[in-house]
């Protein structure tokens, strides 16, 4: 089974090696015909602390590496 890949934004960067991502997604309402945005944290493994807040990444699922962290970091998404 392939690995999900996601892309989202950085919003906090404060814990070493960690940072966390906020990945939105769009689709339409069922019953109201409606554009809805929601969104959803991950935490994803940052080897070398290079990206900061406000960054666009790809982030990767990956086996566990702490109690919350399911993803690791691909690359900049930009």
């Amino acid at each position: 089974m392939p690995k999900r890949i996601l892309s989202g934004t950085v919003t906090s960067d404060q814990n070493k090696q960690t940072i966390t991502v906020s990945v939105e997604r769009r689709f339409t309402h069922p019953v109201l015909k409606k554009t809805i945005r929601k969104s959803k944290k991950y935490r994803a493994h940052d080897a070398q602390d290079q990206f900061k807040v406000g960054d666009k990444v790809r982030i990767q699922e990956c086996a566990p590496i702490s109690k919350t962290k399911r993803w690791e970091v691909l690359t900049d998404a930009s």
